[in-house]
Formats: C-alpha cells, structure tokens, sequence
C-alpha cells in the first residue's frame, strides 16, 4: 500500500490548486451573473464621473437655490445663517 506523504507525487496538489481555481472562476461568474444589473450602473457611473471635479469646490449660491423637487436645505441654511447674523426671523 502506497503511503502518501507531504511530496503527493500523483498530482494531488494539482488537482487541488484546479479545483481551487475552477470554483473561484464558478463564483466570480456567479457573482456576476446575480449582481449584473447593480454593476452595470455603478461602471456606468465610475466612467460618466469626472476625476478632477471636486464637489467641496462647488459655489455656495448653488446652496441658496434648492433643485426643482422642493430641496430646500440650501434656503434653511441661508436663513438659519441669516438669524444668526441678527436677521428677522422667517415666518411661517
């Protein structure tokens, strides 16, 4: 009867380091293959973005605005600064 030491000798090394390799290719494309909808959308975004745009560097008077949907943080904030500043208080 053969004795199997840490030499192997018949490839099982081989065939475990295939077996590893396989299923992480099995994996990876299933992975893929569920996520495909979310990963479309994210490379989509990565390759629309602009590297060299840095949002910290945007004009505060974007802020005085808000966005067509209601956002009125921007206006709060302006009158919330302008009450500290000794403003007349908003009246609602």
């Amino acid at each position: 009867m053969a004795r199997r030491g840490a030499g192997g000798g018949d490839g099982s090394a081989l065939k475990r380091a295939l077996l590893v390799s396989g299923g992480l290719a099995l994996a990876w494309l299933a992975v893929e293959t569920a996520f495909k909808p979310l990963l479309d959308r994210l490379r989509g975004a990565i390759s629309r973005s602009d590297p060299a745009h840095d949002p910290d560097d945007d004009d505060d008077d974007d802020d005085l605005r808000g966005d067509e949907k209601g956002d009125t943080r921007g206006r709060n904030k302006a009158l919330n600064e302008e009450q500290q500043d000794g403003g007349a208080p908003p009246s609602n």
